[in-house]
């Protein structure tokens, strides 16, 4: 039975001592299809170190203690470096850099929070540096040690390290942290979105990634070329995670525009983003982010 579990099937006194020992988390992850990863190109020069994306340092939204855990590889993004139950892809590279997170329900939101930047830091451990870091939520934690659970990858966990002390950090297990929420910023990057495998003639799934500010989305519509869906927005549906979904009755008509909302209310539209000749598994780089 995974330490999870006895969490939260054990009286409190057991809980107590379950906590006192060193604790390495384990995110859920939402399976993926089998489609051959797709290259990104980013247009970003290369030989940049550490997280290659910056957040601001105002206020923005919910602020408090949590619990932090870590799971995956010591030095690794996460499960298969794939982002997990919020759908992205190759976050171990730029602009995420390993710098992630799973998230319970406050954070997760059931997929809305996907995206979301937080500065986190650690200072009871004698391990803990104090110094600030930015993760991003890409993944879902089922199973909460606090109200507030960041299970990090293990790269960012060791990023809350003095220097040296990062494998003493991660031998922990449960840290407490302070966290803030912060406006993401992706430097170099305009939203991108992703046709998903499995996307045909009557079935659009589109993944939706780096949006400064918000970094989350609650909404997504979309408009078809053509006399049938040509200048009316089709609601889409949220599949899982950051990706949206759109079962038509008639065959769709390309090129597609695309029309996102982040928590904030603001909009952005992406004019025939998508092209007439789209191909499923494959990134399509908008000219339009939120300012």
């Amino acid at each position: 039975m995974a330490k999870h579990t006895l969490l939260a099937a054990a009286p409190p006194l057991v809980a107590m001592l379950l906590l006192s020992f060193p604790f390495h988390g384990r995110c859920a992850v939402a399976e993926q299809p089998g489609a051959e990863e797709a290259s990104l190109d980013t247009g970003v020069a290369g030989g940049m170190v550490g997280p290659n994306f910056t957040a601001s340092d105002a206020s923005f939204g919910q602020s408090g203690v949590a619990r932090a855990t870590w799971y995956g590889a010591p030095n690794g993004a996460g499960p298969y470096d794939n982002g997990g139950a919020c759908g992205f892809k190759n976050v171990n590279k730029y602009p995420f850099m390993a710098m992630t997170s799973c998230g319970n329900q406050p954070l997760f939101k059931d997929g809305k929070g996907c995206g979301a930047c937080y500065k986190i830091k650690c200072t009871k451990h004698k391990a803990c540096s104090g110094r600030t870091e930015t993760v991003v939520i890409t993944d879902m934690n089922y199973y909460p040690v606090a109200p507030y659970h960041f299970d990090l990858s293990g790269t960012a966990f060791g990023k809350l390290a003095k220097p040296g002390r990062n494998n003493e950090l991660r031998h922990a297990g449960i840290i407490d942290i302070s966290f803030t929420r912060v406006p993401c910023e992706f430097p170099g990057l305009k939203v991108g979105f992703h046709v998903e495998e499995g996307s045909n003639a009557v079935y659009m799934a589109i993944l939706v990634e780096y949006e400064n500010g918000d970094g989350d989305v609650v909404q997504v519509d979309l408009m078809e070329s053509g006399r049938r869906g040509g200048g009316r927005w089709t609601r889409m549906r949220e599949s899982w995670g950051s990706i949206w979904r759109l079962d038509s009755n008639h065959r769709l008509q390309a090129p597609f525009s695309l029309r996102i909302r982040n928590e904030s209310g603001k909009t952005l539209v992406a004019r025939n983003v998508i092209p007439k000749n789209w191909r499923p598994n494959t990134f399509y780089r908008s000219i339009v982010q939120y300012s």
